[in-house]
């Protein structure tokens, strides 16, 4: 039987709500509907509606004192770093404001002010209603199986001059998930490959703090085999943290037998993690050691190396999804009962990981049809030896 449906004026009251700026917890304490209801309503919708907010005047945006003292500036032709520097502003906001509103010969005060202020306005009509021609041969694009930043990077090397047809990967993104809606915007999201129904904002700062593995393998690209778990030697990997981040051990799961190992780790730098994975994953028979799938983490930064050393390729997960390393996320927490969260993991020496290692790998598995980790094990290696 399927989840009863929110009434009617449930929905309307927490997608206003959702218009006018307010969090989803927010949402919930007003309304009274679950947050997994909110959520769904907004999946629904294909993403957050645009909020009808106002933008308030602040000291980044140039007052109007501020452009008529940029005017006169330009008028006794005095350099744009001088008149910067008078206003206490960088040069190149002064200078953006100049080239965005006419350059040195044309520039008027009030005409920049109007254009600010229609810059401000939200919202803004979407890209898709504005250029119908942009929009027409995104489409096609989007239907050839081209990602939206190739699409973005064509349009500005094929139309150098017609600026309007200049759109972002993201704007292409927000146009097929939130814009889009029905058929089209099914139709559409399948041709991506990633075929979410909801978009996941690319937002540069969070980019920046995850940093960036050089040519990384995708779990996409991992053989069928590994899947299924009928073929041992498929490892699953990652990093367990002690107190303030500053302390680890890295822990290993085969997933066919859900044997473990768990790893000291002195630091995190991805020599030092590369090698330490290497000393131990080489003890093992060759046939027990096929692949390694890893978190998203840049302590596998040198994973290139490691797979040279090794003869192991190295797979990633998609971001945000411990789910594709199931094995070492319930081994991980098996291993918390341990390690607890907020200890300082750098007092042990590599006999404790070793001993706790020992005892979970001779614990009992009701997906091993009771037998134990290490009992399994065993029984691969003597079936293939």
């Amino acid at each position: 039987m399927g989840r009863p449906r929110l009434p009617l004026v449930k929905r309307l009251q927490v997608r206003a709500l959702l218009s006018e700026g307010c969090r989803q917890m927010e949402v919930v304490a007003a309304t009274g509907v679950s947050r997994g209801s909110v959520s769904r309503l907004i999946v629904e919708a294909g993403g957050m509606p645009a909020r009808r907010v106002r933008y308030p005047k602040t000291a980044f945006r140039l007052s109007a004192l501020e452009r008529e003292e940029i005017r006169a500036g330009l008028e006794r032709s005095e350099s744009l770093r001088r008149v910067a520097a008078r206003l206490g502003r960088a040069p190149s906001t002064v200078s953006r404001e100049v080239n965005l509103n006419g350059g040195r010969e044309a520039y008027r005060a009030w005409r920049a002010g109007d254009r600010a202020a229609e810059q401000a306005r939200r919202p803004k009509p979407a890209w898709f209603l504005r250029c119908p021609q942009g929009w027409a041969e995104t489409q096609r694009m989007l239907r050839l199986g081209w990602s939206p930043q190739q699409i973005a990077a064509r349009f500005r090397a094929d139309h150098p001059l017609q600026r309007e047809l200049w759109v972002s990967a993201e704007t292409i993104y927000r146009s097929i998930y939130v814009q889009g809606r029905g058929q089209l915007r099914k139709e559409l999201a399948e041709c991506l490959r990633s075929g979410r129904a909801q978009r996941i904002p690319q937002r540069p700062g969070r980019r920046a703090r995850q940093g960036t593995i050089p040519d990384k393998v995708m779990i996409s690209e991992r053989p069928p085999e590994v899947t299924d778990r009928a073929v041992p030697g498929h490892w699953e990997g990652d990093l367990i943290l002690g107190a303030e981040g500053k302390s680890a051990v890295a822990t290993l799961v085969e997933r066919a037998t859900r044997f473990g190992m768990l790893i000291k780790i002195d630091n995190k730098t991805a020599e030092h993690v590369r090698d330490k994975i290497t000393q131990h994953i080489t003890t093992l028979p060759v046939h027990l050691a096929r692949s390694l799938t890893w978190d998203q983490g840049n302590e596998m930064a040198g994973h290139a190396r490691f797979t040279v050393e090794t003869g192991i390729p190295v797979f990633f997960c998609d971001p945000h999804s411990p789910w594709q390393r199931g094995s070492n996320e319930n081994f991980n927490g098996l291993v918390r009962q341990y390690l607890p969260k907020g200890t300082d993991l750098s007092v042990h020496s590599q006999d404790h990981p070793d001993h706790i290692a020992w005892l979970l790998n001779g614990r009992p598995r009701q997906t091993l049809n009771w037998m134990t980790p290490s009992e399994r094990l065993n029984q691969l290696v003597a079936i293939t030896a």
